[in-house]
Parts: C-alpha cells; structure tokens; sequence
C-alpha cells in the first residue's frame, strides 16, 4: 500500500511520531452490491472479515466504516433480500454504516425491518425519518473516543428524487447536503471534536447532467470536515488515483479535506491511519488494500456456517446453464461502454413488447412498438463469454422493475430522446438511430423504423416503470400514458427469452452496432 503524508492545517497538522504511537485506523467499504461471495479469487466477505481480523490484531485502535449500497446486484439479495448482508455487517465488526440509494429498493418498512435488528451504528444527519417506520432507527452522527482524542463521524445520503422510486421513500423528509454537514461538524467541533469524519453516498463524480453534490463540492464547500469517505459512483479514490482523482481537496477555508473510496463490489479494502499523538490528529497512511489471497484456513468459520443454507440455494440456481453467449458483454452504467449488454435488453424490450401489443389486440393500438428505452444502470452484472446461467439472468436484472407500455407524443418522445443523449446511460433497441454532433451530446436527428421522428406523430415506447416514472434522473420520461404494465418482473420475460434461445440451440449475440453515433458519420442524417 502506497503510504501518503498529508499536512491538514490547522485541523490535521504533522507531529513528530513518538517510539510508541498511537494511531486510529479506519477501514472503509462502500457500494459492495450483495458480492457476498469471492469472484475470480477477489472481494468476498469472508476474506474481507480476516483482513479486518489481522488489522485489528496489529493495531491498537481500529473502526471499520461502510459508505452504503450494501445491498441489490447480486443472487443473494434477489433471492433473500437482505436477510444477509445486514447480519454480516455486525459480524465482520463494522461500527458504522450509512445509507445508500440501494437499501431503499424494498421501501422503508423492509428496510426498517432489517436495521432494527442492532449492530453497526446507522448515520446519516440529512435524512428525517421521524414520520417512517425508521424513526429512532438512524443518528446524525457518532463520537468516539480514542486515545484521548474524540472522533466525530457524520453520515451524508444523496438526494433520493430521480434515484430512488418514490414510494420506496415516503414521508422521509431530504435537507441540504452541504448546510447538514456544516451544520452537523460545527456542533461536533463545538463538543470537542479532535477530527470529523463524513461518510457519504453522494458519488465522487457526477456524469448525470444535473447540479448534484459530489464529494468533491462537499470537500470544497465544507468547514470542519477533515476526511470523506465516500460511496456511490463506484471509483477509487486513493493517493495512488491522485493524478485521474485527486484524494486531496482544498475546503471552504483553504484547509484539505482527504477524500477515498474504494470502487465496488468489495474489491479493496480501504485504510487510512490517523496519528494521534500530540496536539492535533495528522493523516499519516490511506490507501487501498486489495481483497485477495487470504489463506482458507483464516476465514471466519461461524460466518461460513452462516452463508452455508443460502450459498446451497445461489449454487444450485447459478449452475443451472439454460443458454450461450458467443461474446464478453461488459457493463457500466455508460452506454458507449456497454453497448452490446444495453443494445441486448433494450432489443429483448423491444420484441417482448411488440409480442405483448399483438396478443393484445385492443382497439386503437397498434401491433408492435416503435422503439424501447432502458437504463444501463439497471444491468447489474456483465455476462460473458460460455454458457449463461438461470442465475447469471437474475443477477443481471435484479430489480423488482415491471415493463410498461408508454403512449407519446413526438414531442414527448423527441425531449425523452434529447436527454438520455445527453445522459448517456440510456439504450435504445436496434429500431431507433440518434445522431449527435461530434464532440457534444446535442441530437441533430432521429430516426425510428427508417423514418424521422415526427413531432406530430403518436408513439408506443417501451421501458421500464422506473423510467417511466422519471427514475435515473431521465425526467422527461414521466411524460406520455402508461396503456400497459407488465406484472411480471422484468427479469421473467428475459430469462423466457434466453431459454427460448437455449432450446432453440441459438446463441446470444447482440448487436455490436451503437444507437447513439456521431452524426457526420451517417449522411442520410445531415
């Protein structure tokens, strides 16, 4: 681990170490989606809970943190969810854990269910949940004290409109991120606090196109805040990332802020050493330890016996091969660099919901639909390269999404259109064509079927419900009327699909071509 020694002013100044310091160690996770289990030898739980094992035998002073999205995007919380992950995270010995946009997916009443059952501390000082089943549940924030020293820890969650379904968060009541967390460190410098530490799902980056705060705009626009570590935008941020994502920012008051996350899926482990000796705490390690290589023999056998009855269940589904896929499709949530998984579930929309028109055979609709949009977002894991499993299925559509059918306008459809351009996380299927300018998300035509859009026209669009309701920050799709809704997850007519083709002895093979292209390099667009 590459080791950094940071002056942090008046807050986190540099003291001489003595022969016999002390030090506070923090270990951070975030966004570790349900990967309970080890994947091509790296993340796991159980290699995770030795390395927080070993650190806390070498070291004196250790907290071990979570910066949310412990939950959704994996077999595990498909199938139980989270009758899991909340108990691991008392067992592996975290302290405290915040909320991400993901322990949200089964409302509030689930959620609540599985927090009141104790273990780590649960932050966050800008939600209220006074009027939800989570009231007395969370805190603002915690203090520890360590080595004569007091540790203040504030917990910051993401505006939940456009990321969560808002019913899965009724009556929580959302205050500004950036005055909470003033707010909240000014009262814990207030009370003595030697350091402050905000843990936040807010996201290091922002590729949404709308004015939301990262952890970057928290660190520049914060006071008394020494360290974030955050979660969400699923990055590492470390020193060794300092020249892509600088880990080091500079506040409201001219004062560096150290900022760290550790990716995804459990993958690293983060580390950062505070010294505690003499007048102020200074930052003398942070980094990111890779989950790998832990010997067998260390694992945790009470967790082992914990997983054993639900891995039995994962296993037997995740061997079950219905289908082949003669090609690797990665994913992000970025469609220029998922386009064959995008271009698949967009495509399978399509066909499924044309299907879905022609059985209907209801008066004033038509027999298929002009086009599908679906989130990239919503694809949850890559599918390679081999045989496709039952499991994999499930895995790669996790949510309880149901397909609907939307009636638009053109003009309703042609703003949808001009917005998941510039957000670049949407899919179209392979009967749409957007043409953009070079070097901007600016739409300079469309063409659907062969033929323009046509602001005077009516359309069936199919998505996901929710898009539909204006879900990942793609607004312009509440527009329209829902004229028919799925009651079947999404997932179910995926896996019939893929089973279709299994049986069929057809190999999946997505259309490579993008949807989204440079508008120069289609003439008949100009």
């Amino acid at each position: 681990m590459k080791n950094i020694f940071l002056t942090l002013a008046a807050a986190l100044v540099l003291c001489a170490v003595s022969a016999y310091p002390r030090d506070l160690v923090i270990l951070h996770t975030n966004d570790t989606h349900s990967h309970i289990d080890a994947e091509n030898g790296v993340g796991g739980v159980l290699q995770r809970k030795a390395m927080i094992d070993s650190i806390k035998k070498a070291e004196k002073d250790v907290l071990v943190v979570d910066a949310g999205d412990i939950v959704q995007g994996s077999l595990y919380f498909k199938l139980f969810g989270g009758e899991l992950e909340y108990p691991l995270m008392e067992m592996m010995g975290y302290d405290v854990q915040i909320l991400g946009n993901h322990e949200f997916d089964n409302g509030l009443d689930e959620l609540a269910r599985h927090l009141h059952r104790g273990g780590p501390a649960k932050l966050v000082a800008n939600y209220d949940f006074s009027q939800t089943p989570l009231k007395g549940v969370t805190d603002p924030y915690v203090i520890k004290k360590i080595g004569g020293k007091k540790i203040g820890i504030i917990g910051i969650g993401l505006d939940p409109a456009g990321m969560v379904a808002p019913e899965n968060y009724r009556g929580m009541k959302f205050a500004d991120i950036v005055a909470t967390a003033n707010e909240t460190a000014g009262r814990l410098r207030r009370d003595g606090c030697d350091i402050v530490v905000a843990v936040t799902h807010l996201g290091y980056t922002n590729d949404t196109g709308k004015p939301l705060v990262t952890d970057v705009g928290l660190a520049r626009l914060s006071k008394g805040i020494d360290i974030i570590i955050g979660g969400h935008s699923h990055e590492m941020v470390s020193p060794a990332t300092a020249g892509e994502r600088p880990n080091v920012v500079d506040n409201a008051e001219g004062r560096p802020v150290l900022i760290a996350q550790t990716g995804r899926y459990g993958a690293n482990l983060g580390y950062i050493k505070v010294g505690l000796d003499g007048g102020a705490p200074v930052v003398k390690q942070a980094g990111l330890l890779p989950v790998a290589g832990v010997d067998p023999k260390r694992f945790d056998k009470k967790i082992e016996r914990f997983l054993s009855p639900y891995r039995h269940v994962v296993d037997s589904i995740n061997n079950r091969v219905i289908a082949e896929c003669i090609v690797d499709m990665p994913n992000t949530k970025n469609y220029y660099t998922s386009v064959l998984l995008s271009n698949f579930t967009a495509d399978v929309a399509e066909a499924y919901a044309s299907h879905v028109l022609d059985s209907l055979n209801a008066p004033g609709l038509p027999k298929r639909v002009d086009l599908a949009v679906m989130n990239s977002g919503g694809i949850r894991m890559p599918m390679k390269r081999g045989p496709v499993t039952e499991g994999q299925i499930l895995s790669t559509y996790p949510f309880s999404n149901h397909l609907v059918i939307k009636e638009m306008t053109g003009v309703q459809l042609d703003s949808l259109i001009r917005q998941a351009a510039v957000l670049a996380n949407q899919a179209f299927s392979k009967s749409t064509l957007v043409a953009v300018s070079r070097g901007t998300a600016n739409v300079e035509g469309v063409l659907i079927n062969g033929y323009p859009l046509d602001p005077g026209r009516t359309y069936y669009v199919a998505m996901l419900d929710y898009l539909a309701d204006g879900g990942d920050y793609l607004t312009t799709a509440a527009a329209g009327t829902v004229v028919w809704r799925d009651p079947a997850e999404w997932c179910a007519p995926v896996m019939r699909y893929v089973v279709d083709m299994g049986k069929a002895s057809m190999p999946i093979d997505p259309d490579p071509r993008c949807r989204l292209r440079v508008a120069d390099s289609i003439p008949d667009m100009r």
